[in-house]
């Protein structure tokens, strides 16, 4: 008895010990830091009250009768009451006050276990997506997990590891190569290489190295593809970028895989009850409450289905945004510190593409990547349930799945291929339009888009051909997976049949079968589009991994030795701009003094910036080595500004000093800058610095040296923009730290400088004697170093040329000291670079930088650089210039659905619906047919199967099943093709009408807004929106046949059908908006990625020089992270829609169930099997209509984006029927009558009331400070700006009356940013193929280049590379020259531009000037004064009107506005002249 009681109460107590303390470790665990609740007490206190219900209505029903044991009675009802209220406890959250405050920024941080597998914790978003259309404020915070910097830190420990490893294998690779290699020259004779036995090893790398860079350019296609296949292979690590991938991201991996195998394994649990069921139907004397428990159970398991499918499609996608992450912040990482052999091989659109469509595609592949097993795990276990019901003949049906495999790799193959020229084209379209977007000042001025909009038509023809391949491709893919179930199935039915006579298909067996085959349709498609996509994704890595694995900056270029004298020391150091190179400087040897102020002087091409970027560690050296002592700053030739504010921009990163802030602004004369901006400097400078002229970007870029307070200053000829009678004394006077008489201003060096040590390039010679040192540079060698007193003594090249070209010194009388006119006179003759297109200054090296250089298309400056004086308009904006990017709210209007269909063109869009709705009858006349086979078991039981019966049953379901195949493919045939033609007329309209949007739209837009609608939006016309259209239209299709055969098989299923249709279209019209919304933000958040990461890429230079990589970094990442709050919540909506349709779904399949138990008395057993497996189908169904529905409507938001741009208000008619004489203008002749102009309705006049008459082949100078309205001028003639007020007549025609294109193509100009696009020499000066090549070569002739383009290999044929990187800034403005001279125009615009040549190429280009157009009508906008004194007339413009207006003399004479100008310029009288 004793023993008894011990061991039940000690087995008791046991088990009482086990559980608190499982709920001590369980408490435990449920105090993780930020954890609000306890998924695993909540399923622990769910399941006791589930197992409660049992013994709960056990006892109910005793109790109806008599109670016997009232204590145990009474008992279990307060136990179980407890428990009811502990399980609603375990619901809810109990957060600490740390975590409240973060669930206002985040309410997912404390969302409950039963909110986070519903996700209740979105219905906040929803309401709010639903009330109002969302903005970016609305976004939550993101997780920490989530974030940019911690994905990134992850991911970069990561590769870091592996990268080296591949490293390491590779190098071993090529060691192994190089080993075999020699072993085969050993073996082989040694005169086989043509050259003696004494030839050295660096002669033969000579000669493989002149092998292979000056190969023919009519060299056979085909062996250099294969070249570039061998190159792929072997010049860089691979395999290491999936393996990074999955290291960083396995727990998500893992935990996504685990939920996947769950939702696997339950998915089969459903056909097992659906056999259950029918048996039930046929055996009528079973009880009604089996039914209803199969049908309760089916339910219960459709809904644990729906939950963990969720669940692992939330890990999935939030996967996918987690690898698109690493690799967009790895890419812009690498974009930093990437070498330039790394930077010359991708262009501007293949970086692009990197960020945008590579990530995108390991996105998506992420998304999927457990259907690599899962597809495989559910076709063995259907085919095992299988072969349980229908025995050996599973095998016929395995023999044709197998047969599929070669099939679908040989159409993945096919795809590969395609896929790869796809990306070819999309890049050099990228390429193309980039350039256009960032030239499209020029291409207006010289009327040239017809001409670049052909081209790109033509990349988008060979696109759109490529397109039509793969829509091929993919009709005939739809067509083997849609036939494949139909193929497996009808393999199985008919051999069962067909092996014994005894093998009658059932009801049970056929509609389990059915099930199982419609488990097996999903792996069966997609697994050939995972491996497709997987195959495409392999592309996108090896891309990757190219542009990742490339070598970084050498960090040992540029030593730190504080044991040096001097602070800048260079020793016989050789540079090369890439490895392989010839050496461009050579033997260089330099000592620079602390303090010390050393010139650079040389010819065009000699070696100047070269030099500067070698003190900066951006070359690549061959030998010697450079030492610097202190930190640096640089200003580049060409300012690089930032879309920020004025302060920002200076400040640069530093802490704000309100004094030294001051003394700067100052010291580099922007405090009259600052008066005339709206928000002073809190004014927004847009992106490209388009609010800004030339001369005020450059003072901002001399100002952030000056508040950098750096040891070393880099100027590469930064004076050459800043206006004479600005900055010329202040900034230049003192700028070498000497203190001048008569002056007393603060000065940028004088204040800031003059204890630094300055390294300054120039073409100038007039303050050279002011210098400590001026270093003379010949090809790329230190030719003479020292002072200029010491130069001009020795009588060398220096000497002469000074004496040649430097007369003008001469000249100069003043009572003021030497040293301070030639100064002056440098700083007037050197201002001229006003608005030359920003670039990096290594990029002007490379022959292709890979940058979206925002910055380019500075002359746009000139036409904003007043729009913002005294502005109420903007003053009552503040400070921004670049508005947020407009975004439509509210549902997708009917006319984009109407657009794009009609696009497509109706014909097919018609045609392809009824092919579809053919399709789907037939679909459902092969399952009836099925219906009705099954009951052949009941007719002909122990009777004798007829052959002629049973081959009729098999031939029917198969021929049903074919048509069905061949109609989707005729529909996806039909349907690709409308999508491709609905892609050219798009992109057509879309470029069309960008070409002809006036330039006031191009300097208030980024260029990463637009270039997102020709890259994103286009790539999800070309490719995302067409997939969706066809799977839509199926899908819908699909659910109508269903719910019209279930109403029809059980009419009773009307009754619920109503009201579920209700709460589906509630919840959708919920859903869409914030989802819609959402798109939109996404789409929008992600233009300003791409728009940081060009402005980045333009100003690497820099960047690096100022040693701000981490910095931009960090705002990367913010950028990053804004887009992904979008990205995020997206996710979450598509899961809480899906979860809320699947309970809609699983509710159908339930009803169904119990219908059918109701009606079995009623109804055979094969329509009951018919109608559940319907219902089973339509819970996924129902979900994928939904969420195609919503990711239609959201994406269609791209045609919505490529609409509004297409749309957008063009300037004048290019053409008109008002058309000019062919001679017109023959005289030449201007005349201004009251003319007005603003840049927008709601700004003040720029120009206010010219007037003035001017004769033909007059040569006018135009001169005023900054501000005046100069440019302004010009941009009119071309009617770049159109008139307010007021008329221009060009040989008494009014401008206004003709057509844009007849007015540009007859007038010329010389801009001053020499923009050339990529493509022959020949088509940058001649697009139309106008002109002879006689004619072209007479052109370079006279403008100074026929030796230059006569010693290329291949002439006039010679590829200009991405911007004209490959020349010279000086070479391009040549070009530009020679441009002018082949339209020979009675009118010419001169916007002086000779700051990059030389003085020698300078004076050339004067005197070319003056003799071939001395028949013209010549406008020199002057930036140098000393250049327009020899003009029939000055105009003197000031706050955009004429104040004085004469010759040269009479103006001296007046001593007014133009005489100070002179004073200023150290011109004093008019024989002062020029160069």
């Amino acid at each position: 008895m004793c023993a008894a009681f011990l061991e039940e109460y000690c087995g008791s107590v046991f088990w009482v010990g086990l559980t608190i303390l499982l709920l001590l470790c369980q408490e435990g665990v449920r105090r993780k830091e930020k954890a609000v609740d306890s998924s695993s007490l909540f399923l622990f206190w769910l399941l006791l009250v589930l197992c409660d219900i049992f013994p709960f209505q056990t006892l109910i029903r005793e109790a109806l009768r008599l109670v016997r044991d009232v204590p145990r009675f009474s008992l279990f009802y307060i136990s179980f009451g407890l428990t009811l209220i502990a399980l609603i406890l375990s619901a809810l959250a109990d957060m600490s006050p740390e975590t409240k405050e973060l669930v206002k920024k985040n309410p997912g941080a404390g969302a409950t276990f039963l909110s986070r597998i519903t996700f209740n914790w979105f219905n906040g978003m929803v309401m709010k997506g639903y009330k109002k259309p969302l903005v970016q404020e609305d976004m939550w915070e993101l997780n920490e997990a989530d974030s940019t910097s911690y994905i990134s830190q992850r991911f970069n420990h990561h590769m870091q590891f592996e990268l080296g490893k591949a490293r390491i294998r590779f190098q071993k690779e090529l060691k192994d190569k190089l080993l075999k290699n020699r072993s085969k020259s050993m073996e082989a004779p040694s005169q086989s290489n043509g050259l003696g036995k004494g030839v050295s090893q660096d002669v033969l790398m000579m000669v493989r190295t002149f092998k292979y860079t000056k190969q023919p350019v009519q060299e056979e296609k085909g062996k250099k593809d294969d070249e570039n296949k061998k190159k792929e292979v072997t010049n860089y690590p691979n395999s290491w970028l999936v393996t990074t991938i999955y290291k960083t991201f396995k727990w998500l991996l893992i935990e996504s895989a685990f939920f996947k195998l769950l939702q696997d394994l339950l998915a089969f649990v459903s056909p097992q009850l659906l056999k259950l069921m029918i048996s039930f139907t046929q055996d009528k004397s079973s009880y009604a409450w089996e039914g209803y428990l199969y049908a309760v159970l089916l339910l219960v398991v459709a809904l644990l289905q729906s939950l963990f499918l969720q669940q692992y499609l939330q890990r999935c996608f939030v996967l996918g945004m987690k690898v698109r992450t690493a690799l967009m912040a790895a890419v812009y990482k690498k974009a930093l510190v990437m070498s330039n052999d790394n930077r010359k091989e991708s262009t501007v659109g293949e970086t692009v593409n990197l960020m945008s469509a590579d990530a995108q595609r390991f996105n998506d592949v992420t998304n999927f990547i457990h259907l690599l097993w899962s597809c495989p795990l559910q076709i063995m276990v259907s085919i095992v349930f299988l072969w349980m019901d229908l025995g050996p003949s599973t095998l016929a049906g395995v023999a044709v799945m197998l047969l599929m495999v070669p099939v679908n790799g040989l159409l993945a193959n096919q795809a590969k291929k395609i896929q790869r020229e796809n990306m070819k084209s999309k890049d050099k379209r990228l390429k193309i339009m980039n350039e256009i977007l960032n030239g499209i000042k020029t291409l207006k001025l010289f009327a040239w888009e017809p001409s670049l909009q052909t081209q790109v038509e033509d990349i988008r023809g060979e696109e759109l051909k490529v397109m039509r391949k793969f829509a091929y491709l993919t009709s005939f893919s739809t067509f083997i997976s849609n036939c494949a179930p139909t193929l497996v199935s009808l393999a199985t039915f008919a051999v069962f049949v067909a092996v014994s006579s005894d093998n009658i298909l059932t009801a049970e067996k056929a509609f389990t079968s059915i099930s199982l085959f419609n488990i097996l349709r999903q792996p069966l498609s997609m697994l050939p589009m995972l491996i497709a996509s997987i195959v495409q994704t392999t592309v996108s890595k090896k891309r990757l991994e190219k542009f990742l694995g490339g070598d970084d900056l050498e960090n040992d270029i540029v030593c730190h030795d504080p044991s040096f004298n001097f602070a800048v020391s260079i020793c016989d150091g050789s540079f090369a701009w890439e490895k392989d190179s010839e050496p461009l400087l050579k033997s260089v040897s330099l000592g620079i003094k602390p303090g010390g102020l050393v010139a650079v002087v040389g010819a065009v091409g000699s070696g100047k910036s070269s030099l500067l970027s070698a003190l900066l560690g951006e070359m690549h050296r061959t030998k010697g080595f450079i030492n610097i002592q202190g930190s640096f700053a640089f200003i580049p030739q060409q300012a690089w500004i930032q879309n920020a504010t004025l302060r920002d921009n200076i400040l640069f990163g530093s802490p704000y000093e309100e004094q030294r802030f001051e003394d700067v602004l100052e010291a580099c004369a922007l405090g009259p800058d600052l008066k005339l901006l709206s928000a002073g400097d809190l004014t927004e400078i847009g992106e490209k610095g388009i609010n800004l002229s030339g001369g005020q970007k450059q003072r901002v870029s001399l100002a952030r040296a000056a508040y950098s307070q750096a040891d070393i200053f880099l100027l590469d000829d930064p004076l050459s923009a800043v206006d004479s009678h600005v900055g010329k004394i202040n900034v230049l006077d003192k700028s070498m730290g000497k203190t001048l008489p008569n002056n007393a201003e603060l000065s940028f060096f004088y204040y800031f400088v003059s204890l630094q040590t300055r390294v300054l390039v120039t073409h100038g010679v007039s303050f050279l004697p002011c210098v400590d040192e001026v270093v003379i540079l010949v090809n790329g060698r230190v030719s003479e170093v020292g002072s200029y007193q010491s130069l001009r003594a020795s009588k060398g090249a220096f000497s002469e040329f000074l004496d040649t070209y430097g007369t003008e010194q001469s000249n100069q009388t003043s009572s003021e000291d030497g040293c301070h006119n030639k100064e002056d006179f440098i700083s007037d003759s050197e201002d001229n670079q006003s608005d030359v297109p920003l670039a990096d200054a290594v990029s002007l090296m490379l022959r292709r930088e890979n940058s979206i250089r925002r910055s380019q298309r500075g002359n746009r400056s000139r036409l904003r650089k007043n729009s913002n004086l005294k502005s109420p308009e903007n003053t009552k904006k503040g400070q921004r210039l670049i508005e947020k990017e407009t975004m439509e709210t509210g549902q997708v209007k009917f006319s984009v659905w109407f657009q794009y269909v009609q696009a497509m063109g109706w014909g097919y869009a018609f045609w392809a619906l009824f092919i579809y709705i053919i399709q789907n009858v037939a679909f459902i006349g092969q399952n009836l047919w099925l219906s009705d086979w099954t009951n052949d078991a009941v007719e002909h039981y122990n009777q004798t199967y007829s052959p002629m019966k049973r081959n009729t049953r098999v031939g029917v379901f198969g021929a049903l099943g074919m048509t069905q195949g061949l109609f989707v493919f005729l529909g996806t045939l039909l349907l690709t093709n409308a999508a491709v033609n609905a892609s050219r007329v798009l992109h057509s309209k879309l470029l069309n009408n960008v070409l002809r949007v006036p330039m006031v739209f191009f300097d208030t837009t980024p260029l990463g807004r637009v270039l997102n609608r020709f890259a994103k939006d286009i790539f999800t016309i070309d490719e995302v929106i067409p997939q969706m259209f066809s799977s839509w239209i199926m899908y819908l299709l699909g659910i109508l046949g269903t719910i019209v055969f279930l109403c029809l098989s059980t009419p009773l299923f009307i009754i619920v059908i109503i009201p579920l249709a209700a709460i589906y279209f509630f919840v959708q019209r919920f859903y869409i908006p914030t989802s819609r919304q959402l798109r939109r933000l996404e789409s929008v958040s992600r233009s300003p990625i791409y728009s940081h990461f060009g402005e980045t890429m333009s100003g690497l230079s820099v960047i690096r020089a100022y040693n701000h990589q981490e910095r931009f970094m960090k705002h990367n990442e913010v950028t990053i992270d804004e887009n992904l709050k979008t990205i995020f919540l997206r996710i979450m909506s598509n899961r809480w829609l899906a979860i809320r349709l699947q309970f809609l779904g699983n509710l159908v399949v339930f009803f169904a169930a119990v219908f059918a138990v109701i009606s079995r008395n009623s109804i055979d057993s094969g329509l009951v099997g018919l109608s559940i497996s319907y219902a089973l189908n339509v819970t996924l169904t129902l979900n994928f209509v939904v969420s195609i529905t919503s990711q239609l409507e959201t994406n269609i938001v791209a045609v919505e984006r490529v609409s509004e741009y297409s749309e957008l208000e063009n300037e004048a008619p290019w053409v008109t029927q008002h058309r000019p004489s062919e001679k017109w203008p023959e005289v030449g002749s201007l005349q201004f009558v009251d003319y007005k102009v603003r840049y927008r309705p709601e700004l003040d006049l720029v120009l206010k009331g010219i007037s003035c008459d001017i004769s033909g082949t007059e040569k006018i100078g135009i001169v005023g400070r900054t501000g005046a309205g100069k440019s302004s001028l010009a941009n009119c003639l071309f009617r770049i700006i159109e008139a307010a007020e007021g008329r221009i007549l060009i040989d008494n025609l009014d401008i206004s009356t003709i057509g844009l294109h007849d007015l540009r193509n007859r007038l010329t100009i010389i801009p001053q940013d020499p923009v050339l696009f990529s493509g022959t020499l020949r088509m940058n000066l001649d697009p139309f193929d106008k002109f002879s090549n006689e004619e072209l070569w007479r052109v370079l002739e006279l403008s100074h280049l026929k030796d230059y383009v006569a010693g290329l290999k291949e002439g006039l044929k010679h590829e200009v590379a991405e911007g004209g990187e490959n020349l010279s800034v000086g070479q391009r403005q040549l070009l530009c020259l020679a441009r002018a001279l082949l339209r020979k125009s009675q009118i010419l615009i001169l916007d002086e531009a000779t700051a990059a040549v030389d003085l020698e190429t300078d004076d050339r280009i004067q005197n070319t000037i003056r003799k071939e157009f001395s028949h013209c009508t010549v406008l020199t906008i002057a930036h140098r004064l000393h250049s327009i004194m020899d003009s029939s007339r000055v105009m003197v413009l000031d706050a955009g009107k004429i104040v004085e207006f004469d010759s040269p003399s009479n103006l001296m004479e007046k001593r007014g506005y133009f005489y100070s100008m002179a004073k200023d310029a150290g011109i004093t009288h008019e024989s002062e002249t020029t160069l």
